[in-house]
């Protein structure tokens, strides 16, 4: 399929029609990048920090969220001086 860039503002866009974007499973945000002379368009398949919340009460329930340093500094020393 050919198409022509249209502009927006000082850069250059092209329309992707419908049937395309679904058939790749693209929505609305993309991975967009450069390899040789080609564009690469790939769909985001996860967002950031998507699954976190899990992963976290995971370790939580296996114990494995505690400090790994305990947590005293030597800020109690008479020798320091808060400013």
């Amino acid at each position: 399929m050919r198409t022509k860039l249209v502009s927006i503002g000082n850069s250059k866009g092209i329309r992707i029609p419908a049937s395309f974007l679904k058939q790749c499973g693209i929505d609305n945000i993309i991975d967009i990048d450069i390899k040789g002379q080609r564009i690469i368009i790939n769909p985001v398949k996860k967002r950031p920090r998507e699954g976190w919340d899990k992963a976290f009460n995971t370790m939580h329930a296996n114990g494995d969220d505690s400090l790994l340093i305990d947590g005293i500094t030597d800020s109690f020393e008479k020798d320091w001086e808060w400013k």
